[in-house]
């Protein structure tokens, strides 16, 4: 019976507004399983098991795994997939929103290493990896299904079109890696566009702390890709011609270069320098997709 069959046969249909699109590529989810689990055993915590693909090959080299779904209606039919590891006390189901649920409290007991996992809805794939990146003290890595765009925005490296706000941020907290691309077809119902899992794990001690300052010279360098710094910098934190000038000169950077040559330590010298110097953003950067 194919999985279309299965939920009908439920009474059960994938709801867009949760962005339900369930991974059916056997390949894929081995891809990811074996992503957040090698070396095999650990704690896992997995968003968004759906009808379990990924779970049952995480189950199968965790030690522990919490699974949080948000969908009540399909909780159901997840515990009909996978009895024997709820059973044995292997898998546990949490039904809570990813958004707001503690990631650390399900896993904090278990053994390590501690991961995070999941095939993440596209409409908050941004803000589950923002959550990520706040913990990569905590985690020993993260292995995520995104949209390929996104994950060709994780991996970019400077001076290339899809590097951004969010490939800095990211990066200063992992070191990001694609796994393998995955087509539409694996899913159902099918997506409009492809997909990668890709690892992130997290650098010891991050590359750069995220603080206010640190947000806001990258915001502001991307929020105007086509001026150079100079003019995406004019008046940040407080600061005069003068003192942005000689800012950028302790910093070892040009003001005629554009923010998407700089690599993550460039914004973070320059972020420290205005703690240094009592500098406090002037105004909100602008947002950054």
């Amino acid at each position: 019976m194919s999985l279309g069959d299965r939920l009908r046969a439920h009474g059960f249909s994938p709801k867009k507004r949760f962005g339900q699109n369930f991974l059916t590529d056997v390949h894929a989810s081995r891809a990811i399983a074996e992503a957040a689990t090698t070396p095999t055993g650990g704690s896992v915590l997995e968003i968004g098991p759906g009808l379990g693909a990924l779970t049952k090959h995480l189950v199968e080299r965790a030690t522990k795994v919490v699974a949080v779904e948000y969908d009540r209606e399909i909780i159901p039919l997840l515990t009909e997939e996978l009895p024997e590891p709820l059973a044995d006390g292997r898998l546990a189901i949490v039904e809570a929103d990813a958004l707001t649920i503690d990631w650390l409290a399900p896993i904090k007991d278990g053994p390590r290493p501690h991961a995070i996992a999941g095939n993440l809805p596209y409409l908050i794939t941004g803000r589950l990896i923002e959550r990520a990146t706040q913990l990569a003290d905590e985690i020993d890595r993260a292995v995520f299904m995104v949209q390929l765009e996104v994950a060709e925005r994780l991996i970019a490296g400077p001076g290339t079109d899809a590097y951004g706000a969010l490939s800095v941020f990211v990066q200063a907290a992992f070191e990001v890696k694609k796994v393998i691309t995955v087509r539409g077809g694996a899913f159902f119902p099918r997506p409009n566009v492809d997909s990668a899992v890709v690892l992130l794990v997290p650098h010891r001690p991050r590359r750069a702390v995220e603080t206010k300052a640190f947000q806001t010279v990258v915001k502001a360098a991307f929020g105007m890709r086509r001026k150079t710094l100079r003019n995406t910098w004019k008046g940040i934190f407080g600061w005069s011609k003068e003192e942005l000038s000689a800012n950028a000169v302790s910093a070892g950077i040009s003001l005629d270069a554009r923010g998407e040559t700089l690599g993550v330590e460039a914004f973070a010298r320059m972020a420290a320098l205005a703690g240094e110097r009592g500098g406090s953003p002037a105004e909100e950067p602008p947002a950054v997709e």
